[in-house]
């Protein structure tokens, strides 16, 4: 019997394992896209097992599977499919692009991952988001959309270079600026405008908003590690578009609106106010109880007294009382903003294309300066083979520029003109033309000036990149990247011969060329392999960069008659110059990711990476990191019904920096000097041959989520960097002939928070209502730095009356006497003596400086939005806020002296109204006294407010006509938007007077501020 049991139990085995080989089989078949295209890559997974495999170049795959299992077809941008194995052994599947995961695709220069499969810390802001805002140069539109970055306008003329920082400063002397890659190629965007005194010009502005696709930033070493050295200040990643397979579709876009200042509370004073301030400033001088003795001054015979003293022009006793409107005459009110564009895109299976059409056309809020672009893309891609891509992509540009004399106390700079010129000026003559025999002050007359001088820059830009890739065996992808990016630069300015700078030599004209020619040639092996749930992708990279920079410069003198501006019809001191510079990257890259079953992600990055700029023996640096994620939601153990996805992810790496002045390793010897009209050379820099790289080392964890089908999303994370071997410029002993030397010493920390919160409070077919905000803070120290002879500190900054660089305090820091106020019993301005509290001075010598608490940087930034949509209408709103910094006024302390040199020869504002007059006054504007000088408007707190701001960045409404009303009349679809733009500011110090939007080095200046706009635009597709 029980013999005869085994045997029924072994045949019941034996059947069972026969039925089971006899359902197993093997499925192959093909995954394409919506247009029939084939899909690499593409996960193939047996339900329940860690049976896997992915589809090839082709998008085809064969897998074995038992007859009754599932097969899970998952893509990064595309909605998962389960379809059930059946009989048949062929399984082809279409598989649909899912709109909300299109949006978790991170493009990351080198690399294009899925958001689970990101161990960084990265932000993508989409091409539609860029496009809504009106400005010329696209990274403007990222203020207040990314944690962690600052965005901060150099200048509102347009065209102008922005102040960029992520995640706080990175280094003292070296660059501070992001790098910027656009299509997967590093690219120069420094300032290429013919002069620095001059509005800067943005390579940036050469690109049309309307043809991004996304724009990426990467703060963490896990995300830049991979560009070496170039990635140690952030890296902004540029997508622009490309086409689509099916029929050819255009896209026209319009916006068409006016522009003023944002913000500027600064006000001058009218000809009566400061004629009234003029007379009591000379009584307190030379009445009969002046401070130099008593002259006979009155307040009733003070004009006439002061014209025999010859203190001021005789026109003086003309002035009626009339205010001359300087102001309204050089402020462009309700300047023209202008950006068209038009687009086509489409293809085939084989092959797609994208073209685009743009001009733009920006006036600047004062006159004199303007900008226009014109710009023309195409991106190609084909299917050479089965097994070849090839793409390109071409952007050219040409954009003009009429800079503004902006960068610098120049008296031809109309906003020193509108603030500065005293208003008893006529602006005219009695025949109706410009008055340049201005009697007050020595300002020209800056309508004519601007009406007779012609200042332009003239960049033309191409951008080409192209692409081959071939699938050498299965997953295993050859690529070839090459790059042109070619700038040229022309500035041209002539200077008329009657008013302003060049009177003096009968006119002046100078013309130079500026030629910057960028190559990046990559070459890439990328492997594909799976086993099971085990999924692998490893990139080897080579990379080549070669920059060349060539400058070529013309001036001259002495024109003979009017009507000529070029160089070569004048007649006196000629000059010449020419210029070349070149430097070289090379680097090797290598790139692993794995992860399984996409719960466990590890990545790691090294990168070799050479440069030109330093000395052959430390030309090279190794950068790397390493990351892990961990996608939370794919365990089972997850109530999915709660998170849709829950990612907790970290990273750490190295990065480099060597943004310093070429050839700053060399002893250099200059010939530029002149012995008896012969060239000469002198020592110009001591050298190091030991200089390399600055490092970076950072840490980063975060937490990302989406919850309640993703109404509520977000992200948290936490940073620490530390930046070593800093490239400083170490002062010297003056006895070596040289001010300072370039050296790898010192280092500073950078640690914050970020975050970013997304909630969908409304959500329906018909109504929406969507909430988003985000924070970061950054905390900034200095923790070493070089050690001089005595052994004391070496403050990279000494010299400077505002900042010091100290261990234990932020870099930069704001360092200065601390103003006590006015004397109520005297006027007189005092300052603390200990420079914290208790006893007062009105002697400004016998003050101590020291911290003031804050540096230029913002210790905390972010910004908040929301969005309505009703059926086809939508409203939307966003704002950027910033604080924890102070902002230090500069020209304070040309319209708030209280002596001849604001009341005699210029203007001043209206604060000084509130001047001290008698005992008992309570004012912070001391007592007017035409002779004396009591330092009231030196370098103290009385002129550093708060930089805490908000400002309304965006407001708009529009309607979208639904569809099938669109078609009725013969288009695809039809939106139009009203939208404006900085059209509320906020500050926290009611004393900060200009724009709290300064540039990173935390000075107020007179340039064109921040404009507020309002643009009507309208989007047509067909």
């Amino acid at each position: 019997m029980k013999k005869t049991l085994h045997g029924l139990l072994t045949l019941f085995m034996v059947l069972v394992v026969q039925l089971s080989f006899a359902q197993e089989k093997t499925i192959t078949g093909t995954v394409v896209d919506e247009d029939g295209l084939p899909l690499p890559g593409v996960n193939v997974i047996e339900k329940g097992t860690n049976n896997g495999v992915q589809t090839d170049f082709e998008g085809e795959f064969s897998i074995s599977v038992s007859q009754s299992g599932t097969l899970v077809f998952s893509y990064v941008g595309f909605a998962s499919q389960e379809i059930k194995v059946g009989s048949s052994n062929t399984l082809n599947v279409t598989m649909a692009v899912d709109a909300a995961a299109l949006g978790e695709v991170v493009v990351l220069g080198y690399s294009t991952k899925g958001v689970d499969e990101v161990t960084g810390s990265s932000v993508q802001v989409a091409g539609e988001e860029i496009a809504k805002s009106p400005v010329v140069s696209v990274e403007q539109a990222l203020q207040g959309k990314v944690a962690g970055v600052q965005i901060s306008q150099s200048s509102g003329t347009p065209g102008a270079v922005q102040d960029i920082r992520i995640r706080g400063l990175s280094s003292l002397n070296a660059g501070n600026d992001p790098l910027f890659v656009i299509n997967g190629v590093p690219v120069n965007n420094s300032n290429i405008s013919g002069s620095d005194s001059f509005t800067s010009l943005n390579p940036l502005a050469s690109i049309n908003s309307q043809d991004i696709e996304s724009i990426t930033v990467l703060k963490d070493a896990s995300a830049t590690a991979q560009y070496g050295a170039r990635g140690s200040n952030g890296v902004i990643v540029v997508t622009t578009k490309g086409g689509k397979s099916g029929n050819t579709t255009f896209t026209f876009n319009s916006q068409v609106g006016f522009q003023n200042d944002a913000y500027n509370e600064r006000t001058p004073l009218t000809g009566a106010q400061r004629t009234t301030l003029f007379k009591e400033s000379l009584v307190n001088a030379y009445g009969a109880n002046g401070t130099q003795g008593d002259f006979g001054f009155t307040l009733e015979n003070a004009l006439e007294t002061a014209v025999g003293f010859n203190l001021v022009s005789p026109a003086i006793l003309d002035y009626d009382g009339t205010d001359y409107d300087w102001d309204g005459k050089l402020t462009n009110k309700d300047a023209l903003t202008q950006n068209y564009s038009i687009s086509a895109s489409g293809g085939d299976e084989k092959s797609n294309f994208y073209a685009s059409l743009g001009y733009n056309k920006t006036d600047a809020t004062v006159i004199g300066a303007d900008f226009e672009r014109i710009n023309g893309s195409i991106s190609y891609d084909r299917k050479l083979r089965d097994n070849i891509d090839f793409s390109t992509s071409v952007n050219v540009s040409n954009l003009k520029q009429n800079p503004l004399l902006e960068n610098g106390t120049f008296f031809s700079n109309p906003f020193i003109t509108r603030v500065l010129m005293n208003p008893l000026n006529n602006i005219y003559n009695e025949d109706g033309t410009y008055n340049i025999d201005l009697p007050f002050g020595s300002l020209p007359n800056t309508l004519y000036v601007y009406d007779n001088n012609v200042t332009r820059n003239a960049l033309t830009r191409a951008l080409v990149n192209s692409n081959i890739d071939w699938e050498l065996f299965k997953n295993l992808t050859f690529s070839n990247k090459v790059s042109l990016d070619y700038q040229l630069n022309e500035y041209f300015n002539y200077r008329n011969r009657y008013e302003g700078d060049a009177q003096n030599f009968n006119g002046d004209s100078e013309m130079s060329d500026e030629k910057n020619y960028n190559l990046v040639y990559q070459g890439s092996l990328n492997y594909l392999f799976s086993f099971g749930n085990h999924n692998f992708d490893v990139t080897t990279l080579f990379e080549y960069q070669k920059n060349q920079n060539s400058y070529l410069y013309g001036y001259g003198q002495n024109f003979p008659v009017d009507g000529l501006i070029q160089i070569n019809t004048t007649s006196a001191n000629f000059d010449a110059d020419s210029q070349y510079t070149d430097w070289y990257n090379v680097s090797y890259l290598g790139l692993f990711s794995y992860n399984y079953d996409g719960r466990y992600v590890v990545d790691g990055t090294i990168r070799r990476e050479g440069s030109s700029r330093f000395q052959a023996g430390n030309r090279f640096g190794t950068f790397g990191s390493v990351g892990a994620a961990w996608n939370i939601h794919r365990e089972e153990f997850m109530n999915s019904n709660l998170f849709n996805s829950l990612r907790l992810r970290g990273s750490y790496g190295i990065t480099g920096n060597n943004a310093i002045g070429l050839n700053a390793y060399q002893a250099l010897i200059t010939y530029s000097a002149n012995y008896a009209d012969n060239g000469a050379g002198f020592p110009s820099q001591f050298g190091n041959d030991d200089l390399t790289w600055e490092k970076g080392e950072t840490y980063d964890v975060g937490l990302v989520f989406g919850m309640f089908n993703n109404r509520l999303s977000g992200s948290f994370s936490y940073y620490n960097r530390r930046t070593y071997d800093l490239l400083l410029n170490v002062p010297l002993s003056l006895t070596t002939g040289f001010s300072s030397q370039a050296r790898n010493i010192g280092e500073m920390t950078n640690k914050g928070i970020e975050a970013e919160l997304a909630f969908d409070v409304i959500s329906t077919k018909d109504f929406n209502w969507n909430i988003s905000a985000n924070y970061a803070t950054v905390k900034n120290e200095v923790t070493e730095l070089a050690l001089g002879a005595d052994g004391e500190e070496l403050d990279p900054l000494a010299g400077s009356s505002y900042k010091t660089t100290r261990t234990g305090l932020p870099a930069n820091a704001w360092f200065m006497r601390t103003w006590a106020g006015v004397d109520s019993e005297t006027g007189a301005p005092t300052w603390y003596v200990n420079g914290v509290d208790g006893e007062v001075t009105s002697n400004y010598n016998s003050a101590q400086r020291v911290y003031q608490g804050a540096s230029a940087l913002p210790t905390y930034s972010g910004g908040f939005g929301m969005r309505f949509t009703y059926k086809g209408f939508f409203a939307e709103a966003n704002a950027y806020f910033a604080g924890g910094h102070k902002i230090y006024e500069q020209y304070a302390q040309f319209y708030l002296r209280t002596n001849s040199f604001t009341l005699g020869t210029y203007n001043g504002a209206q604060e000084l109204l509130e001047r001290w007059q008698e005992p008992g006054d309570v004012t912070d504007v001391p007592v007017l006294n035409y002779a004396r000088n009591d330092n009231f408007h030196a370098t103290s707190s009385r002129h550093l407010y708060d930089g805490d701001y908000i400002r309304l960045k965006n407001a708009s409404f529009g309607y979208t006509l639904p569809s099938e009303w669109a078609k009725s009349v013969g288009i695809d679809g039809l939106t139009l938007t009203l939208r404006g733009t900085n059209i509320a500011t906020w500050v926290m110090d009611d004393n900060l007077k200009l724009d709290p939007e300064v540039r990173a080095d935390g000075y107020t200046r007179l340039t064109t501020p921040p404009v507020e706009s309002y643009t009507l635009g309208v989007n047509v597709k067909f």
